[in-house]
């Protein structure tokens, strides 16, 4: 798809019914209602009213995860590593973010599908909702409707948008509106319903495999730490690092968000090339994300590899 950050982030707002084909023979029509972006997404939208399912949810895991600090286990900690890896850098970095949302590169459907199961098991909601949210963070970024923007507030851009903002409640038709190439995909539209399927069948797995100190490190201190990693991209890289764009946002570079994050700490060369799949843009700044589509690559699975071509901004900046 040509031009996607701008191509239906634009058309986002507009009026439209679409025909969305699931399949061949099931095609299924949705009428997009024109709703202000700001009367869903931001802390203006939100009643300030705490979303206590959620809230139990992170709550109850947070609490897991210290729990893990005392069930010390090296080889439920060696898996804990594997599945961060798994699910923050093939998951959310390289699947939700720069292949689902940006279109940064192509690969196989089976290889999207894996990635996009990948992503699951942060326990950042289905890929619908997670594309959604980020295309409307680009377009708004640190503007009214932005759902994340620490303008208003760095507890609200870290996490409250989450406890107690409207952007994690709203069902498949309303974020169809900003995704309308993922919309007709059966399997993406499946996975955002049931996406914490994967996280509970890895948990049992878990369970049986190595018992409670398993659990606790690979699922709940992993999925904690995970959250707070990528709640990190939402509000310190906002706040603090270097720019090296004038972006129309306060979007920063962040060394040690990009190194609790394998590589989407590098926010403000994102927002400025947002389709590159590519985000550390100099040597120095190392992007564990960028070299797993570059491996992707080299097998021959990914193709269509889009890199911002600043060369000679680096250049620049060496001088």
């Amino acid at each position: 798809m040509n031009n996607i950050n701008n191509s239906i982030e634009n058309k986002a707002l507009m009026p439209m019914t679409q025909l969305l084909q699931c399949g061949p023979e099931t095609p299924v029509t949705v009428v997009f209602l024109m709703v202000p972006v700001t009367e869903i997404y931001g802390r203006k939208a939100s009643s300030g009213e705490i979303n206590w399912i959620t809230a139990i949810a992170i709550i109850t895991f947070h609490v897991l995860a210290v729990a893990a600090l005392f069930f010390i286990d090296w080889g439920a900690i060696a898996m804990m590593l594997v599945l961060w890896w798994v699910a923050g850098s093939l998951g959310i970095g390289m699947g939700y973010h720069r292949l689902l949302t940006h279109r940064g590169y192509k690969t196989p459907k089976w290889v999207e599908y894996v990635l996009t199961v990948c992503g699951t098991l942060a326990l950042e909601g289905g890929p619908i909702f997670w594309v959604a949210t980020h295309r409307i963070h680009h377009q708004h970024s640190d503007h009214d409707g932005d759902p994340h923007t620490p303008r208003e507030g760095t507890y609200w851009a870290h996490m409250g948008w989450i406890m107690t903002g409207k952007a994690m409640h709203h069902d498949t038709s309303i974020l169809a509106r900003y995704t309308p190439d993922l919309s007709k995909d059966r399997f993406h539209v499946w996975l955002t319903t049931w996406h914490w399927i994967p996280q509970v069948v890895v948990g049992l797995a878990l369970l049986a495999y190595g018992g409670i100190p398993y659990v606790l490190w690979g699922t709940f201190f992993r999925t904690t730490y995970g959250l707070h990693a990528t709640w990190l991209v939402n509000s310190a890289t906002h706040l603090w690092g270097s720019r090296r764009f004038e972006t129309k946002d306060d979007s920063r570079n962040s060394w040690w968000v990009a190194m609790l994050t394998f590589g989407e700490g590098w926010h403000n060369n994102h927002h400025a090339h947002p389709v590159s799949a590519r985000h550390g843009l100099a040597w120095y700044e190392i992007d564990m994300n960028w070299i797993g589509i570059s491996t992707l690559k080299m097998l021959g699975l990914a193709w269509d590899v889009k890199v911002a071509k600043v060369r000679e901004d680096m250049e620049e900046e060496a001088a």
